[in-house]
């Protein structure tokens, strides 16, 4: 990572759960600094490391002032701001344009015109191009066609951060990559990290966390439609490498999934997590989501071989152990996070 020394890194997004470890890996490479801008919306700050060479703005950068306070002679910029998740921005899509569409562009206006930038990463989301199917699943490939009927405003906020991505790389030579993520976990995911947005997946937000925390209070797992959804499952770990990747080797306007090409279902996740955690509560079957019609999907991983060199090496018995140890040592932390939004989940 000798790219990175002496350099000056804005990571947008970077107190949530990717960006702050995006952070960490980072100054293994002796950077100048870090800014992370991040309004705390759903990232607890404590998630930062403490280090004199990151410099914390709170705030959203679609922020006027914030973004006046942006060093003109960045080096890279990794985009990772999110509304983050499905159900949240189907409650409120407003609030998901507010910070999934327009974080994207105003922060490309602003900094369309910084000549040392060597690398922008969007993180945008495989979710948003899968094919809507319950029947056999292909890997996704980074040239799938994108349905005109997507199934939530973040889906939609997603692919349009990608034509921007692509505006600005075309009209203003911004050397934007793409980095597609698909399902991440791993250390230091917190549950109910951040603000109250409206629903339930404030707390209860990505699979994985939710199961091994009710897992370990011996709570039932909650399976949708018998479990035959599907997903890829990658550790944040790879995912850093990936991002990583992407503004070191990344083609400028080019798109990579950032997967482990691995399908696994929702009910063999279950199972195995309450295999490792020694649950001995059965699983709560409920009927499939009204909105969600993903289905059964994965990524194809070839193009960010080849290209990149990125392949993922936790599988993910290991990575969900790893997870589970994590939970167990921050378990206080996380019920402090989830008891915030006691009032409203009750």
């Amino acid at each position: 990572m000798q790219e990175f020394t002496n350099q000056k890194i804005l990571v947008v997004g970077g107190a949530g759960f990717v960006g702050s470890n995006l952070v960490k890996t980072l100054l293994l490479s002796e950077p100048q600094e870090i800014i992370v801008v991040d309004n705390l919306l759903s990232a607890e700050k404590e998630n930062l490391p403490k280090d004199s060479r990151v410099i914390f703005i709170e705030g959203s950068i679609t922020d006027n002032n914030i973004l006046a306070q942006l060093n003109s002679d960045l080096d890279y910029v990794f985009h990772l701001a999110t509304y983050h998740g499905n159900q949240s921005s189907i409650h409120d899509p407003l609030a998901d344009h507010e910070n999934n569409t327009l974080t994207t562009l105003k922060l490309y206006e602003a900094i369309k015109d910084l000549i040392n930038i060597k690398k922008v990463v969007y993180s945008s989301a495989g979710c948003t191009v899968a094919e809507k199917t319950f029947e056999q699943a292909e890997a996704t490939t980074e040239d799938a066609p994108v349905s005109l009927y997507l199934d939530s405003p973040y889906q939609i906020s997603k692919i349009i951060g990608e034509f921007y991505s692509n505006y600005y790389f075309k009209r203003h030579n911004l050397p934007v990559v793409k980095a597609r993520f698909q399902n991440v976990y791993g250390p230091g995911e917190v549950l109910g990290a951040g603000q109250w947005r409206g629903t339930p997946a404030t707390v209860w937000r990505n699979v994985i966390p939710t199961f091994i925390y009710r897992a370990l209070r011996q709570m039932p797992l909650t399976v949708e439609n018998g479990g035959i959804a599907t997903r890829d499952f990658i550790y944040v770990d790879d995912i850093v490498q990936g991002l990583i990747l992407c503004a070191t080797k990344g083609i400028a306007g080019e798109t990579y999934n950032l997967a482990s090409g691995v399908e696994t279902s929702i009910l063999e996740l279950a199972n195995l997590i309450n295999e490792l955690t020694s649950n001995p509560t059965p699983l709560d079957f409920r009927p499939k989501r009204e909105w969600d019609n993903s289905g059964k999907r994965f990524g194809s991983s070839e193009k960010s071989r080849t290209q990149l060199g990125f392949e993922s090496e936790i599988d993910l018995p290991k990575g969900l152990i790893n997870t589970i140890n994590w939970t167990k040592n921050n378990f206080s932390f996380i019920e402090k996070c989830i008891q915030k939004h006691h009032n409203y989940m009750n």
